[in-house]
């Protein structure tokens, strides 16, 4: 059980990241629905980095960059000029599809360089490793899943700690009240949109580096449309994030593992229990919402600053 656990923290970890940046995205009044593209992105851009330098921190600040650049195509559309958001993001998803398509295509089926995959590999914690059942299942991971566990914290207590937290769901809430007070609502949805694409890139490099470290043009394969869904199963809570990520990177390996000990489960099925549960959980969720678990209310309207 114990190997089980820590095993869906891990195929989790890449919808964890991509959530938490769609998360800050959506409370600042931003809907991107390019997460999908700006995975691909990170995941192209840190791999081609880790061949080219050996470096893993290099790869993954590479990964960083390359989602962010991805946000900052859509902040500039969108933010400034006012595009339809959920046009830009499905055209984000396209371009990050075919970019990774292209720059990947030299490389394809080649290996993350050793070094870079020993960086990041399991790294006990001291001490918290060795507490019964917690240390196995929490502590006994990459480094990145230790990031993760940093984010979904510093993330949570910006959100509802802070003064510029509370701004930030403001501009998301009411974008004309928030710029009436003094607020400045442009930079607040391009800093946040910038933060999220970051977010998404790291979790596209988390697969291309640790996850599976071969380079495959599907090694993304929908997880940015789940982790889309998996913003709405969390009710926009960073915390919550984080169980949801698990659950669904359970439901990934799940079919591996019940093939493992000898049960006769067509692949084809295994592929659609992610999805269908990302339909199912997605329903349930949207039904009867209580108040604090709403959509922010300026959520994906453009704002015209004129016409405040």
């Amino acid at each position: 059980m114990e190997v089980f656990l820590a095993s869906c923290i891990v195929a989790g970890t890449p919808l964890l990241f991509a959530t938490l940046g769609e998360i800050i995205t959506e409370k600042s009044g931003s809907l991107n629905l390019g997460v999908e593209g700006m995975m691909l992105m990170g995941a192209v851009i840190g791999f081609l980095t880790a061949a080219a330098t050996n470096s893993a921190l290099l790869a993954v600040l590479g990964a960083i960059a390359a989602g962010a650049a991805g946000a900052l195509i859509f902040a500039i559309l969108t933010a400034s000029l006012n595009a339809n958001q959920n046009v830009v993001g499905l055209t984000l998803t396209i371009f990050g599809t075919g970019f990774a398509g292209f720059l990947g295509q030299p490389v394809l089926g080649t290996s993350v360089p050793a070094e870079v995959y020993k960086s990041l590999k399991n790294f006990d914690i001291p001490l918290l490793k060795d507490i019964p059942f917690v240390g196995p299942v929490f502590f006994r991971h990459d480094v990145l899943v230790y990031v993760g566990y940093i984010v979904i914290i510093g993330f949570a207590f910006y959100m509802y700690k802070t003064r510029i937290g509370l701004n930030m769901r403001a501009v998301g809430e009411n974008t004309a009240a928030a710029d009436a007070s003094g607020i400045n609502v442009t930079l607040y949805k391009y800093v946040h949109i910038i933060i999220g694409g970051a977010l998404a890139g790291l979790g596209g490099a988390y697969l291309s580096l640790v996850r599976v470290p071969v380079w495959q043009s599907d090694i993304v394969n929908g997880r940015g449309w789940i982790a889309v869904a998996l913003v709405i199963f969390a009710s926009w809570n960073p915390i919550k994030s984080f169980f949801g990520a698990v659950l669904f990177g359970g439901l990934g390996i799940l079919g591996m593992k019940l093939q493992a000990m000898g049960f006769s489960i067509s692949q084809y099925l295994v592929d659609m229990i992610p999805y269908v549960a990302t339909i199912i959980i997605v329903i349930i969720s949207t039904h009867k919402r209580k108040k604090e678990s709403q959509p922010p209310h300026d959520l994906s309207v453009p704002y015209f600053r004129e016409e405040r």
